[in-house]
């Protein structure tokens, strides 16, 4: 079989298997009553790309090599902490001034340095599961034929169909009405996958993108979410469903579009 029909089977063979097993775990959520209720299939659901990724390298590589597990340059992990912070800060903040939504800080974490540490390590650990799967394999593996613009929006599109169960049936959404919260997902979960794209191919590693995830689920779950007040219409412009994150991510990925490519011959760098 020839390099690049094995590439291709291999890179098939992942998405049966990360659709299977994410179909299983769905399915669960699902008879429990919404992802509420079961927050541990939650978990599981979010380690099935990681272990779908392991499975299909060891079948076809005989080796977990390659999906970024060295430590970058601290520029990187740096980047990839900061950036959701100051999306989600954009976002919430041009609400919050417009008059479109309250603050009550009282409903935040009351421990800061606990929330930091502790939350980045929790939401780590669980947002690992998906970028090893995403960006640790399936960035680099498309990036073998593709541009980094392609990569962005395959990988991306492919991320935003692996949500859509939890959106329609498992109970993550925000209360607007379904096109509307499916529409403003998509199109942040879309924009987000260029700068984790970006990231893993320019550090040639994992941990960039894999904190990047930490960061926007703790501070956009675990802060900007609770300490804002709806004031009626609020939750159709914040949050992971609201219009208003979307578009900072959509700018966030046209400054990275503008940083230039992910390495200087175009290509990834894989450890």
């Amino acid at each position: 079989m020839s390099d690049r029909r094995s590439e291709n089977l291999e890179l098939v063979s992942f998405l049966v298997l990360v659709c299977s097993t994410s179909a299983v775990w769905n399915t669960l959520i699902v008879r429990a009553g919404g992802m509420a209720n079961v927050p541990g299939y939650v978990d599981a659901l979010m380690w099935s790309p990681a272990l779908s990724a392991f499975a299909v390298m060891l079948i076809f590589r005989r080796t977990l090599r390659g999906l970024g597990w060295r430590w970058p340059a601290t520029r990187w992990a740096l980047l990839g902490y900061v950036v959701p912070i100051a999306y989600a800060l954009a976002a919430y903040g041009v609400v919050l001034l417009a008059g479109l939504s309250g603050l009550d800080l009282a409903k935040g974490p009351q421990d800061g340095l606990k929330f930091v540490f502790l939350g980045t390590l929790i939401t780590l650990a669980t947002g690992l599961g998906e970028e090893l799967g995403w960006r640790g394999y399936l960035v680099p593996a498309l990036a073998r034929t593709m541009s980094l613009g392609r990569v962005a929006v395959v990988s991306g599109v492919i991320w935003a169909l692996w949500h859509a169960p939890l959106i329609i049936l498992g109970g993550y959404n925000a209360g607007t009405p379904l096109p509307y919260a499916l529409a403003c997902f998509a199109v942040g979960v879309v924009a987000m996958s260029y700068p984790l794209a970006w990231l893993r191919l320019r550090s040639g590693s994992v941990w960039p993108a894999a904190l990047f995830h930490a960061s926007h689920n703790l501070y956009i779950q675990g802060f900007l979410d609770p300490v804002t007040v709806d004031l009626g219409r609020t939750h159709w412009l914040t949050g992971e469903f609201g219009v208003a994150l979307a578009l900072t991510l959509c700018l966030t990925a046209w400054l990275f579009w503008r940083a230039g490519p992910a390495s200087p011959d175009g290509r990834q760098m894989v450890n």
